[in-house]
């Protein structure tokens, strides 16, 4: 019987993990399969606090984890949960791999998986050029062209938000008109620093030993391909929440777990991160978020006579 179990082991999980056993309540993490979570997908992270020189994405999750251990937390490697049971007390969550596991309070912090293309030029220059993130990249691309993938809300949101730093954005998106509202459509239609490439697919992410060189795109009515010049390419088609194992929780329809905060609609069940979080989607908030979802469980125990 573990009194805290953290689902997720990124920025909001790791944080959760420090303030838990802080707490002398020995939390168990759920590292799932991809410790650290997205910011290991990054090389460079410049706008996490405490770090005016940057840091490196993974470097930054192992440091996490290590403060974590160091309170006296504990991690469980290369499993998942397949299914969660919050509708009584002990919770039990079934795994992947190993043997079921009960826990007093469960902190969901599985965070949301960006969504690409799938083509393989896209893993081969993750990180090097290739990002799902204007917000945590787009500093490093000042004053050279740049690709952005997508059609709706979030492409306009992360194209206009590249101009302050690229020459150039192209923003290519397979049908003739944009699907996003139509105030973002203009704005970003009409905006001196982007070219729209319309009816156009992304074929191939083009690049040498230094990252990203250029991306080749395709028009779907001709069936003519362009290379276009490039420094960064970024995919703005959506993020997935890693909700799937999930199901009791209140959801949107995109798959966001709806929360009050931090807390579900189960007492003793808490959301973190980018989880529930559609809006920031940044490590600082995802941290802080873990922060009270900790404190939370805690007083919820305290309350417990646990």
């Amino acid at each position: 019987m573990e009194n805290v179990v953290i689902i997720g082991a990124g920025a909001a999980g790791l944080t959760a993990a420090v303030y838990a056993a802080r707490a002398n309540l020995a939390p168990l993490v759920i590292e799932g399969m991809q410790p650290g979570g997205q910011l290991t997908t990054t090389t460079e992270v410049e706008n996490f606090p405490g770090f005016p020189d940057g840091i490196d994405g993974t470097e930054l999750m192992d440091k996490f984890k290590a403060q974590a251990e160091r309170f006296g937390a504990k991690f469980l490697q290369y499993d998942a949960v397949q299914k969660a049971d919050f509708s009584k007390r002990p919770f039990k969550l079934e795994m992947m791999a190993g043997d079921p596991i009960e826990a007093k309070t469960v902190i969901i912090a599985t965070g949301a998986t960006a969504k690409y293309l799938g083509i393989e030029s896209e893993q081969k220059f993750m990180g090097r050029g290739v990002s799902a993130c204007a917000t945590c990249d787009g500093a490093f691309y000042k004053d050279v062209p740049i690709v952005v993938v997508g059609g709706g809300d979030t492409a306009c949101e992360e194209a206009m938000f590249l101009t302050r730093f690229a020459s150039k954005v192209t923003l290519v998106h397979r049908r003739d008109e944009l699907r996003a509202s139509k105030i973002m459509a203009d704005r970003t239609v009409n905006h001196s620093k982007i070219e729209m490439a319309w009816n156009s697919t992304i074929e191939e992410i083009l690049g040498d030993d230094t990252g990203v060189t250029g991306v080749r795109i395709k028009n779907v009515k001709t069936g003519e391909t362009t290379d276009i010049e490039a420094k960064g390419y970024f995919s703005a088609i959506g993020h997935k929440p890693n909700t799937d194992a999930f199901k009791q929780l209140d959801m949107d329809e995109v798959g966001y777990l709806i929360a009050d905060g931090v807390k579900t609609k189960y007492e003793g069940v808490y959301a973190a991160g980018d989880v529930s979080d559609a809006i920031y989607r940044q490590a600082v908030s995802a941290a802080g978020t873990g922060c009270a979802a900790a404190l939370e469980a805690e007083r919820f125990l305290e309350a417990q006579g646990e």
